[in-house]
């Protein structure tokens, strides 16, 4: 039996912390109790973590990441994306299916899920909605699902077909699978990657307006309302899409909305100091755009933090501005972002925080874990808050962050899964 003991335990579900022990067995919780006050039943057979000055939440949950496999396996892959999610805290993922060959066919679905076996954590795949990814045909959904995917995304290739749109979020929602969308209309954008603003002045090009984002997002919260489907409105980027997913939500659609640590630290200012290292689509906009996520985050609004880790190589980003693909990594940087930005400065509580990157991504995806209760899978982050560290190396294969450098607070110590071990710091 695993015992941690001493920890301040984070329970997202009913919106508290508080003083604990667990007691894990067989993969499951199958004890916590209040204070530590059964030091007794500790065993010398017990392998005891003992978390004092410690937090003990649910592991984190992320709904949108790119490991790159098959297929772009020089910038990650598979096994080193896990070790990546693993060091900060994450024991549940689901991919994006822009691979090569993409995931529009049982073969490569099996694929990954089957390596994903092998890392320790619960590695899960969206899949695609158009075969190639070329926006023209649907694939087998039902197929899909049944064989394990967890939701249908084209992310990385906005989808312009309304006619599609609708009738790929009628067949998600019979399915009850999340369908997400990458909300920008190429049509409206000069440049991806960097703002038209600011930043797009500063490299002399047109850049990415709002306008391409907001096109989409009404789009596509007309058709959640109208279908009746599960829909996700991913990595949001602008003050204006944060506005049209709360009036969905008020009118009763089933909509939901991603943010990025990057888009509630950042704004375009970074990718004139950070050059390539902080382009990514949707860019990143303006200090009142941040601070409308930030409220999203704060009112409900957009109820999943994502990382959309991106991993691409030195040589990749070390091209022009209008050359470089847009993208970062973030599996080991997000809950320090996610305490310095949102909890630090009194935005969120650490059960509002966990309910974001772990309980509603789990309820969503119908994924175990996402809270700390007895009977439920042993997934579980240990991380001291205070403690700092500096951003220097990563445990993914790429190293394309803004963050390099940075010190930042939160370090996670153990990441369990399954009831097992899968880190230690």
């Amino acid at each position: 039996m695993l015992v941690i003991k001493n920890g301040t335990i984070i329970d997202p579900e009913r919106n508290r912390t508080y003083r604990g022990d667990l007691w894990i067995e067989g993969g499951i919780i199958r004890k916590i109790v209040e204070k530590g006050s059964l030091e007794a039943e500790v065993s010398a057979r017990d392998e005891v973590i003992d978390a004092t000055g410690m937090m003990v939440g649910p592991g984190l949950i992320d709904t949108h990441v790119h490991f790159r496999d098959p297929g772009f396996t020089h910038k990650e892959d598979i096994l080193t994306g896990g070790e990546a999610a693993k060091k900060g805290g994450y024991t549940g993922i689901v991919l994006m299916a822009n691979t090569k060959p993409c995931v529009d066919n049982e073969e490569t679905l099996n694929y990954v899920l089957k390596k994903g076996k092998k890392t320790g954590i619960r590695i899960n795949t969206c899949a695609n909605v158009t075969k190639g990814m070329k926006g023209e045909k649907i694939v087998d959904m039902e197929g899909l699902s049944a064989k394990g995917a967890v939701g249908f995304t084209d992310d990385g290739i906005p989808l312009l077909s309304e006619n599609l749109v609708r009738e790929a979020m009628k067949r998600a929602g019979a399915l009850h699978k999340p369908i997400s969308f990458h909300e920008e209309n190429p049509e409206r954008i000069a440049n991806n990657g960097v703002n038209a603003g600011k930043a797009a002045e500063f490299y002399g090009i047109g850049g990415s307006p709002r306008e391409a984002e907001i096109d989409l997002i009404e789009r596509d919260l007309k058709l959640a309302g109208e279908t009746k489907a599960t829909v996700v409105i991913q990595h949001i980027s602008s003050k204006e899409g944060v506005e049209l997913v709360r009036q969905a939500k008020a009118k009763g659609c089933d909509v939901h909305a991603e943010a990025t640590p990057h888009h509630f630290t950042l704004t375009e200012e970074a990718v004139i100091r950070k050059g390539t290292l902080a382009k990514m689509n949707p860019p990143l906009r303006e200090e009142a755009d941040r601070l409308a996520i930030i409220e999203g985050l704060r009112d409900g609004t957009i109820d999943l933090i994502a990382t959309d880790h991106a991993p691409h190589t030195a040589e990749e980003k070390g091209q022009e501005i209008t050359k470089a693909p847009s993208g970062i990594i973030g599996l080991e940087t997000a809950l320090s972002l996610g305490i310095r930005e949102l909890v630090d400065k009194g935005y969120l509580s650490y059960p509002e925080l966990f309910r974001r990157m772990s309980f509603f991504p789990a309820k969503l995806y119908g994924l175990p874990g996402g809270t700390v209760k007895e009977g439920q899978a042993a997934d579980l982050v240990i991380f001291r808050p205070e403690e700092t560290w500096e951003v220097t190396t990563f445990a993914s294969k790429s190293a394309n962050s803004p963050f390099v450098g940075e010190v930042l607070p939160g370090v996670v110590h153990v990441t369990i899964c399954g009831g097992r071990i899968v880190y230690r710091a």
